[in-house]
């Protein structure tokens, strides 16, 4: 299957994925064998741009162990729609294709730990 992803990372790492297209988030989230933390956001959202480094720094910490992808909104509204997405930043928690958990707004990292039951686990 093909599908329109891009990397991006710090110290060189390529550890946040963004998801381009339908093919993209179908394989990159519905088909993760890790749990993957999902950024709906869009380019224009200031909370978003500010919510943005403490998603690296969760990708960097679990690296490996779990992975983070960023859903432009603008660009996939029919994901959007169909996860109900209507404040952004929402921050959601999918483990083997299901969506667990969510937040909505800017956080710091812990509490997005925090809010989607990832603190403290061992991933």
């Amino acid at each position: 299957m093909e599908y329109n992803a891009q990397s991006t990372g710090s110290q060189g790492m390529n550890n946040i994925t963004h998801a381009n297209d339908r093919s993209t988030f179908e394989h990159e989230v519905l088909e993760a064998d890790v749990p993957v933390i999902v950024d709906f956001w869009a380019t224009w959202c200031g909370p978003c741009t500010a919510v943005a480094p403490e998603l690296q720094r969760l990708a960097d910490e679990h690296d490996g162990t779990l992975k983070v992808v960023k859903v432009d909104v603008d660009l996939n509204q029919e994901i959007a729609a169909e996860y109900g997405i209507q404040s952004i930043p929402t921050i959601a928690l999918f483990l083997q294709g299901q969506w667990v958990a969510a937040t909505t707004g800017a956080k710091t990292s812990r509490t997005i730990e925090r809010e989607l039951g990832l603190e403290g686990s061992q991933l």
